[in-house]
């Protein structure tokens, strides 16, 4: 789940991303787990709350990017409920097609019926089962991440 441009209510500081299948190690540029740059979770400890925030405010920019090519949130209230009675942990101050992105990742497989949940598929992509879009966003969201990187931080 990514966490979006708040500190912790602790007090201990904005959350970092990671969802434990990093690639930077492997010598991926960009994390195919969270999406974040290699030298973004290298030095993620060391970055200010501003900084951290400057990179979840990209993530989240990117993945609703995505999300919102595919899906269409219809009623907040009702998504926002299905995904409490499921036990989906969503940020609530992240955007909510974060939260459909989660929600994908969560329970993908089990869905019958995205509607349930306050959510129609785009009428393009609608022949595809949950599981192959959510993959699809995954990958387009990963792409868009590594064309960010190209884009900003080549040289």
């Amino acid at each position: 789940m990514i966490k979006m441009s708040v500190a912790n209510k602790s007090g201990k500081g904005v959350k970092t991303p990671c969802i434990g299948v990093c690639s930077t190690g492997i010598g991926d540029s960009v994390c195919r787990g969270c999406k974040r740059f290699n030298h973004e979770v290298i030095h993620w400890n060391g970055y200010s709350d501003t900084e951290k925030n400057a990179v979840l405010d990209r993530l989240q920019l990117l993945l609703t990017q995505v999300v919102k090519s595919k899906i269409q949130i219809v009623n907040i209230s009702v998504l926002s409920a299905a995904l409490a009675r499921h036990d989906i942990r969503i940020n609530d101050y992240s955007d909510p097609y974060c939260w459909v992105f989660d929600l994908l990742k969560a329970g993908a497989k089990q869905i019958q019926n995205i509607e349930t949940f306050g959510c129609r598929v785009n009428v393009e992509w609608q022949s595809c089962a949950l599981t192959e879009l959510r993959d699809i966003m995954d990958a387009e969201f990963y792409a868009l991440s590594c064309a960010h990187l190209e884009r900003y931080f080549s040289h």
